[in-house]
């Protein structure tokens, strides 16, 4: 069986009403992302950023996986399908994915202020000034915040250097180190990109386009692949 990696960016959730993480004018649900995003902002106001992620936790709850996500479980049939998704919602794993790696953490964890190996699954619970960890630290959103090491970055090489078909789907590749990801795919393998927005990649790579949203997108791409490769979807 062969290997589908799929890189997902905010394009995909967007179908499901979430917002894209940093829109053109620098703001995420009206709120400068580096006050809410940075480790800078939790130290000027912990109980903005503490509240800001709760009521993303309370937008998730409600949101739905799409097509896209559906489309991505369906193709598991034929494919070992492994998602790396810079998402921090849960939308894949409720759509029913199996293998799934969060480069920039999960909404629905916290994790310790003075512990990074310290996780624990809130689900859509509130996050508040005065929880705390068993050694007494504050807790605070499983999230990677701007400026933060990505502990999954290498992981993430890792499953992308046994790929033998690369599907990029709802991100700009301008959001460092995930954008860097298609250098470690193996030259010649067959790369799929899926947006409706002009993606302007400087990597001397052959994509190939699918200019749609995510569900559409999901959908040509099954098409394409079941009349190259001769599968019975």
């Amino acid at each position: 069986m062969q290997h589908l990696v799929v890189l997902t960016g905010a394009g995909i959730s967007a179908e499901s009403g979430i917002k894209t993480f940093r829109d053109q004018d620098g703001l995420w649900e009206n709120y400068d992302v580096m006050e809410v995003a940075s480790y800078d902002g939790w130290l000027r106001n912990q109980d903005l950023v503490l509240q800001f992620y709760n009521d993303r936790r309370h937008q998730l709850k409600s949101a739905q996986p799409n097509a896209g996500h559906k489309g991505l479980v369906e193709l598991e049939k034929y494919f070992n399908v492994s998602v790396i998704t810079q998402n921090v919602d849960d939308l894949h794993e409720r759509a029913g994915s199996k293998n799934i790696l969060h480069l920039h953490g999960e909404l629905t964890k916290a994790r310790s202020t003075k512990n990074p190996a310290y996780i624990t699954d809130i689900r859509y619970n509130d996050i508040n000034t005065g929880d705390l960890c068993p050694e007494g630290a504050q807790l605070r959103p499983h999230i990677v915040w701007f400026g933060e090491e990505v502990p999954a970055i290498s992981e993430a090489i890792s499953i992308i250097q046994k790929a033998d078909l690369f599907v990029i789907i709802g991100t700009s590749l301008n959001v460092y180190p995930a954008a860097g990801l298609i250098d470690y795919a193996s030259i010649g393998i067959q790369i799929f990109l899926i947006d409706p927005n002009p993606v302007q990649s400087p990597y001397n790579r052959k994509i190939e386009f699918i200019k749609e949203k995510a569900g559409k997108g999901v959908e040509i791409l099954t098409n394409l692949l079941r009349k190259r490769l001769n599968l019975d979807l």
